[in-house]
């Protein structure tokens, strides 16, 4: 019998803008002028001046989240080259905060800014921060107040936005809850949220304002930290199992509201489905079109059940060469490595090469993401990325293994010299702006740079794995739609970020890392910037994918890898 869900909060919040349009239309401030800055788009702070000008104050509402862009969108006439000053103190954070400007205009970056002020083109910005109990300077709402006549603000302070409030009460409710002595802690943790706020596209490759997204991800990991602070483990440990966390963000135009519950699983019937021609399709498949394309390969089928009951499913086609492993989806809002293997799998099977194949590890997340897509679709949805007991399945290290369970079959069955693991990261900034900007414990992915390889090795294997992704990215790199790709978004990226700490061979980054537990002498990862893309960049995201698998099974095969001792 289900049970009802157990509601930790159900809470509503003035919205911010409303209520500095009611404070000020006070005839009290009647000839005044206003500053502020809100988590609100450009309409609705378009609309509130328009309110505060009907009662006599010259107002200017901007934007608290990415303020420099918002000006260069709304005040600031670009002109080439140009010079920001950043920030004193804070230089990196605030030229990442940046990003793209650089695609969008011929920009220099200095150290040569105010207090929390850009210097750009005869102007200040001002990016209003501060430090939220504990965490790094973080964006925050701000209000700066003159009576008619005055020459200095009567008001210059931080206001504490819907936006922020909203994130502070979910963090009190679940911290203040009874939690039991063991994991996991829940089936689900369901933090449903309307508010208003920002959706802007940009005009470069996938790039987006969203303070709704950005929420989720404060959200998400937050409550993550929170977790594993309570079980005793370090940040960014993997292996913790709290249950599934699911933030659902969506749009409204008037007071935020929030309901945090403990629920079920939910867990709906798989749909079936044909995708057609994987060669050209646009979108992420559905767990019926995956299934419908993984029958049609042949080969022995195996399968093992998620948490929740759904199938991982895999084949195997014995054949000759050193043994392949290949999967996907393990980490399931990264989609485009599900396609692209797939894709490969079906050309690997007119050849005599052997391989087993796992094209959707964590169908689970995979059901999540589906679900969560279908109303925020440009969103990256990182709660879909662990499996439903909330872990990393990789990190599993004894029975019973779940999802983990098949790619350790395919292995298994393959003896495989090669594991090549599809993955994805963002296609846009991500950004945590409630605690510190930067995703922490990720800050090297919080901007695009390509599409990037990891190849791990055991020990004593390091120049053979070397010589081995110096073909490979030789042979990448001759599609000039991935170099053109590449090439711009490094560009970009090296304006932000500066010069990257890893090596670029062939316009590809890569990373070779020495990893003695695991469980093949070498495992090639892939990470292109998938997460929210559609259309033809979804196209060349699987291509990529499935001519890495291509070229490293022939790589493979012609003994470029040697498995050494294995």
């Amino acid at each position: 019998m289900r049970t009802s869900p157990t509601v930790l909060l159900d809470a509503t919040f003035p919205r911010t803008l409303d209520s500095i349009v009611a404070e000020f239309s006070d005839v009290a401030w009647a000839g005044g002028r206003l500053e502020a800055w809100v988590f609100e788009d450009f309409r609705a702070r378009d609309l509130a001046e328009r309110a505060l000008a009907a009662r006599g104050v010259r107002a200017r509402i901007r934007s608290a989240y990415k303020p420099l862009i918002h000006a260069f969108l709304e005040e600031i006439e670009p002109r080439e080259p140009m010079t920001v000053g950043l920030p004193d103190g804070h230089a990196p954070r605030f030229q990442l905060e940046a990003y793209p400007l650089a695609a969008l205009t011929d920009v220099r970056f200095t150290g040569q800014g105010g207090t929390l002020t850009h210097a750009v083109a005869g102007m200040d910005v001002f990016a209003p921060n501060r430090v939220r109990s504990g965490e790094a300077l973080s964006p925050c709402g701000w209000v700066r107040a003159w009576r008619a006549g005055g020459r200095s603000p009567e008001r210059d302070a931080p206001v504490v936005t819907e936006y922020e409030a909203l994130f502070d009460a979910v963090m009190r409710a679940v911290a203040g809850h009874e939690w039991g002595p063991s994991e996991p802690y829940f089936d689900t943790l369901e933090i449903t949220v309307e508010i208003p706020g920002i959706e802007r596209a940009l005009p470069w490759h996938d790039e987006v304002m969203s303070t709704r997204e950005a929420l989720h991800e404060d959200l998400y990991f937050s409550l993550l930290e929170f977790f594993q602070r309570l079980s005793g483990r370090k940040p960014g440990d993997r292996t913790l199992r709290p249950g599934q966390i699911i933030p659902e963000i969506v749009a409204c135009a008037g007071p935020a509201h929030v309901r945090v519950s403990l629920a079920a699983h939910r867990v709906a019937p798989e749909p079936a489905g044909d995708a057609g021609d994987l060669d050209v399709i646009a979108r992420p498949l559905t767990s019926g079109e995956i299934a419908t394309a993984l029958a049609s390969l042949g080969g022995e089928s195996f399968v093992h059940r998620s948490v929740q009951g759904r199938p991982i499913m895999g084949i195997h086609r014995r054949g000759e060469g050193p043994g392949l492993a290949i999967t996907a989806g393990q980490h399931a809002n990264e989609t485009s490595g599900v396609v692209g293997a797939l894709r490969a799998a079906r050309r690997l099977a007119e050849t005599d090469i052997g391989f087993a194949l796992v094209p959707l590890d964590n169908p689970d997340g995979y059901a999540l993401h589906h679900r969560l897509r279908a109303t925020n679709p440009r969103h990256m949805h990182h709660a879909a990325r662990y499996t439903a007991l909330g872990d990393d399945l990789e990190s599993r290290t004894r029975p019973p293994f779940h999802e983990k369970a098949a790619r350790l079959e395919a292995i298994g069955r393959t003896g495989a010299a090669l594991h090549i693991n599809l993955h994805g990261y963002p296609a846009h900034e991500w950004t945590r702006p409630l605690t510190g900007y930067l995703p922490r414990g990720f800050e090297r992915w919080s901007i695009p740079k390509g599409f990037f390889l990891i190849l791990r090795h055991h020990p004593g294997l390091a120049g053979a794995a070397e010589t081995f992704l110096r073909s490979l990215t030789a042979r990448l790199a001759s599609d000039p739609a991935l170099r053109a790709f590449n090439e711009a978004q490094l560009r970009v990226w090296k304006a932000h970020a500066g010069e990257p700490d890893f090596p670029v061979f062939d316009t590809i980054p890569c990373i070779v890392a020495e990893r003695a537990d695991q469980a093949t002498p070498y495992q090639l990862i892939t990470e292109y910037p998938d997460e929210t893309i559609y259309g033809e960049a979804f196209r060349l995201a699987h291509t990529t994918q499935m001519n890495t698998v291509l070229f490293a099974a022939a790589l493979l095969r012609e003994a470029t890898l040697s498995s050494g001792a294995a």
